[in-house]
């Protein structure tokens, strides 16, 4: 059994520490789990919910964020979570239960349905997420999704750290808005869903 070393980063988020296991925790998207009903669907969000002093589990292409219970103390609680952690990545266990398929989207969530004809600036906007603005929000430990473009309005779905941070509502407004307005003109508006 080869040592490991897991890294953990801070993020925007007091309450939310990055950890970094040194190889690939999701191939594809990412996963959300607010909830320990929803940290059902895996071992390690379950583990770390069982902790009792963690509210939110994310995993990330290359790490699992996690959040601290208000009160909580890092300190404390960081040696559990990396225990966890260590346990799963060394013993290789499946990231989720089967049959559980592996969805970053939860299938009731319904997407906002776009007008085909604007599949052109759909597929602007979806260019600039996946290249200008999730590679940055991943750096914070959250991730952001698409979910539709109506009318001038892109709506998007914030995850992980982001989420809970009050700096992300002003980050889309700001930031992404002006970016996608920017190289896409007939955004008029960005909205978190």
């Amino acid at each position: 059994m080869g040592s490991m070393l897991i890294e953990t980063e801070a993020t925007p988020n007091p309450a939310t520490l990055k950890f970094l296991p040194g190889r690939t925790v999701m191939e594809n998207g990412t996963r959300d789990f607010a909830t320990p009903e929803e940290a059902a669907a895996s071992p390690l969000a379950t583990a770390l919910f069982d902790l009792g002093d963690v509210t939110g589990v994310f995993f990330g292409r290359d790490f699992v964020s996690v959040t601290a219970a208000p009160g909580v103390e890092w300190h404390g609680l960081k040696p559990d979570v990396l225990a966890i952690l260590l346990d799963h990545f060394t013993a290789h266990m499946p990231l989720f239960n089967a049959p559980s398929a592996d969805f970053s989207v939860p299938a009731a969530e319904e997407e906002i349905a776009d007008d085909p004809a604007d599949a052109d600036i759909v597929a602007q906007i979806r260019e600039l997420i996946d290249t200008r603005v999730r590679p940055a929000v991943a750096n914070d430990g959250g991730d952001i999704i698409y979910r539709g473009f109506d009318k001038g309005k892109v709506y998007l779905r914030m995850q992980g750290a982001c989420s809970g941070c009050p700096s992300s509502t002003a980050t889309l407004k700001n930031g992404i808005e002006q970016l996608l307005k920017y190289y896409v003109p007939e955004v008029t508006e960005v909205r978190a869903v």
